[in-house]
């Protein structure tokens, strides 16, 4: 292992065991909130601190630092800020110097309360108002989790405040691109521990991050760049940041689009975004029920859309007469089940897909096979040749879960008529408790994709006439064929083992009554 491995799998640690030791009796999923939410608070006020230094230090004054400002001087370039930055925070509100005084603050609750809401306040009225808003909501300071009175919430805050102050993310007084990549890091590093211990409550707003990155590029083989980004279920944004780091910081041109129907979840995904540098003018990350109240209908069609929805969840389906007419699901001439909203989600993606653009989805392994309306969805989805591949995964990836999962890869713009598939449940290494897709993993499923070559036990590419006279069954199974682990018996060698084994048993036999006979003389 690197040095920077080695030193970022300490810090991992450290973070970890500030995390529990912190918490106290709070149980840890409810105790994320506290230890995400002021990480965040402490990155902004340093990302704000390093940009307004940066400025005045172009404009010549070389000894300015932003934090030693009083508060009424530093009004005049609220605006300016607010329009470059998305938000403000007054001199005597940076994380610095709120941690200074909290020791001495014997309201330090109400003083965090005050700044949290100044900061969503100020961007009251301009482009970033809701990028900001509600951003705080969940990060309650004064809640009886903390402590029975004000006194203990406000002992549990300061060592929160100097935890995650001490913690070595940045780099002196330069917030360079390795700064950010460390809250980005540590964020997501937390974001996983947490989603790992929580069970099922976690699988549902986070995906691991090598399936985020390998469904990212997938979207995007042959690309360098691309315009727009989505994600319609984003839980807390880790598929949408995959793009940044497959294609580069400033290769997703025009931004990151996702809906979310967790509140909660919402928060986490905005300040997931703000942490890896991703300025609010280049996401729109909205709360709702995309598959009856999509926020994002007209920034479509996407270059590239990722999406792993929640697996068979109910929707209101044809219990709304509405939806039947809804121009995403109408073509199919069918709605998906109330009771299993898989393949809505994906008659919706497919709704917003670009005509040379790509879409990975995670899907729940029974909507490859199951009848009725969901096997009409198919019918229209494979008769109409918009899907490229389905990837059979390993087991075990995701937390809360233990299935084996799919991805449906679809296109609009095919050149053959076929449908490409991949049985990938043996690319897996075990790591922990989980089994994971490393780089090597990824990389053969990759290739496979490129390729589109027949590999014994492992890919087929599929005509979709064949898959039509198999009733639109597009499991893989159905098409690779498994290897067969089973040890090949030879029978000819097996009966002369058996043979010599009964030879041997004969002749002990014959020794040991030879033995006996001999006792028994000489007790005689």
């Amino acid at each position: 292992m690197s040095e920077a491995s080695n030193d970022r799998a300490e810090l991992h640690k450290t973070i970890w065991r500030i995390a529990n030791d912190l918490r106290g009796a709070v149980d840890g999923w409810d105790f994320k909130t506290y230890v995400l939410g002021i990480l965040f608070y402490r990155f902004i006020s340093e990302n704000l601190t390093t940009y307004l230094n940066e400025q005045e230090r172009k404009a010549g004054d070389q000894d300015f630092d932003y934090a030693r400002l009083n508060d009424s001087n530093a009004e005049s370039g609220k605006d300016e800020t607010v329009r470059e930055k998305g938000f403000f925070i007054f001199p005597s509100e940076l994380f610095l110097n709120v941690r200074k005084r909290a020791r001495n603050d014997d309201n330090l609750n109400e003083t965090l309360s005050k700044v949290f809401a100044n900061i969503e306040g100020s961007a009251i009225g301009t482009e970033s108002e809701n990028d900001l808003k509600g951003l705080f909501d969940d990060l309650d300071v004064n809640s009886n989790k903390l402590g029975a009175t004000v006194a203990k919430r406000n002992e549990k805050l300061v060592k929160l405040l100097d935890a995650i102050g001490d913690l070595p993310l940045s780099s002196g007084v330069e917030f360079q691109r390795n700064t950010i990549d460390l809250f980005g890091d540590a964020y997501e590093y937390l974001m996983t521990m947490y989603a790992s211990t929580a069970g099922k409550s976690g699988g549902e707003f986070y995906t691991p991050q090598e399936v985020s990155e390998l469904l990212a590029k997938i979207t995007v083989i042959d690309k360098t760049e691309v315009d727009k980004v989505y994600d319609p279920a984003c839980g807390s944004g880790s598929l949408l940041l995959k793009f940044a780091k497959v294609l580069g910081p400033d290769k997703v041109r025009q931004g990151f689009f996702g809906q979310e129907i967790n509140l909660t979840t919402y928060n986490l995904c905005r300040i997931n975004m703000f942490l890896h540098d991703v300025n609010f003018e280049k996401f729109d990350v909205a709360h709702g029920d995309t598959l009856t109240n999509p926020e994002h209908l007209e920034e479509g069609p996407f270059d590239a859309i990722v999406s792993n929805p929640p697996y068979s969840i109910k929707w209101e389906g044809k219990n709304n007469p509405l939806l039947i007419n809804d121009s995403r699901y109408a073509p199919a001439g069918v709605l998906a089940p109330p009771s299993k909203a898989d393949l809505a989600f994906t008659m919706h993606i497919l709704s917003q897909l670009a005509v040379t653009g790509t879409a990975a989805i995670v899907e729940f392994p029974g909507v490859l096979y199951r009848g009725g309306a969901e096997q009409k969805i198919r019918q229209y989805l494979i008769d109409n040749n918009y899907i490229d591949a389905v990837i059979q995964l390993p087991p075990d990836l995701f937390f809360g879960t233990t299935i084996a999962t799919c991805v449906i890869v679809l296109k609009k713009s095919k050149p053959d008529n076929d449908v490409y598939f991949i049985d990938a449940s043996n690319e897996f290494t075990r790591d922990g408790n989980k089994n994971k897709l490393f780089p090597e993993h990824q990389q053969k499923v990759l290739d496979a994709l490129i390729s589109r070559e027949d590999i014994e036990y492992f890919a087929r590419c599929v005509g979709n006439s064949e898959i039509a006279e198999n009733s639109y069954n597009i499991s893989v199974s159905s098409y690779v064929e498994q290897k067969d682990e089973r040890e090949v018996i030879d029978i000819k060698a097996l009966n002369e083992r058996i043979l010599k084994i009964v030879s041997n048993q004969s002749n002990l036999r014959t020794q040991i009554d030879a033995i006996v006979a001999d006792l028994e003389g000489e007790h005689l």
